[in-house]
């Protein structure tokens, strides 16, 4: 059994739990320890006996600020791209993971954990480093999470289209972007090849990769100032729609919210 739970996905933190068979992983760690305690147990989880090891995109604050009081306190593996490890040492405010916690990882190099294969591969970005994930079973699971994308490459799509539930970005709506009150710099950060996915970019890819075999699509990084979820559902519905593809029929589609968690979610294999 294979489940599926966002602790929070936005611009000010981001967290997801993944548990195969009872033994559980987290994706990110960009929000409060506090945070993740409550959020796991309101699922009637706990880090103590639920979560075996964390992996990490990359070493931005809001996927990474809690990471080494997690590794540290409760004992728990890091996996993430050496780049990304030497980031986090940098970084004002954060705990440093202790060196016999971090495990260091390459793209496109698999690795396996809680029984699953793991692959994470690079996805453009302007921080230290920046990975995907792609999770599987030999009975046929499949999982992506793809997060801060600048701009979408063969790799991304490769192991994207290959999932049958996929976290996937989608940021910021352009014209809210760009009537909204950021600076021209910061507006042209976001948009920009190393930024973030617009909900029209993502929701292109997702019509160029869709195949019937696809269950879930959870958009995830919704920006609380440039972007709405109902905006998004209305967006990838019509777009959707016009290429034949039914939402709730054919695929389920589902923005996470930024500041609470997701029900539980049981992936299919």
């Amino acid at each position: 059994m294979i489940r599926f739970m966002s602790l929070a996905s936005g611009s000010t933190g981001n967290c997801y739990y993944l548990e195969h068979d009872g033994q559980g992983l987290l994706i990110d760690a960009g929000i409060a320890l506090y945070d993740i305690k409550t959020g796991l147990e309101q699922a009637a989880l706990s880090l103590e006996h639920d979560v075996q090891a964390i992996l990490l995109t990359h070493n931005h604050a809001d996927h990474a600020r809690t990471v080494g009081k997690l590794a540290n306190r409760y004992e728990l593996p890091v996996y993430a791209t050496q780049p990304v490890q030497c980031g986090l040492d940098y970084m004002r405010g954060m705990e440093r993971i202790k060196h016999d916690r971090r495990y260091a990882i390459e793209p496109e190099v698999p690795f396996e954990l809680i029984g699953l294969v793991v692959t994470p591969f690079s996805v453009p970005h302007d921080s230290a480093d920046n990975v995907g994930y792609h999770i599987s079973s030999e009975d046929g699971f499949s999982f992506t999470l793809a997060t801060d994308i600048g701009h979408l490459t063969p790799t991304i799509e490769y192991y994207a289209s290959m999932a049958h539930h996929l976290v996937l970005e989608s940021n910021y709506d352009p014209e809210m972007l760009r009537i909204g009150k950021y600076p021209p710099f910061l507006k042209k950060r976001i948009s920009g090849p190393l930024g973030h996915l617009s909900n029209e970019e993502s929701v292109e890819f997702l019509c160029r990769i869709w195949q019937p075999t696809m269950r879930n699509v959870f958009l995830c990084h919704l920006s609380k100032e440039n972007n709405h979820p109902e905006l998004v559902r209305k967006t990838f519905d019509i777009r959707l729609f016009s290429e034949g593809i039914r939402v709730g029929k054919d695929v389920y589609v589902t923005p996470l919210q930024r500041n609470h968690c997701s029900p539980m979610y049981l992936l299919e294999t």
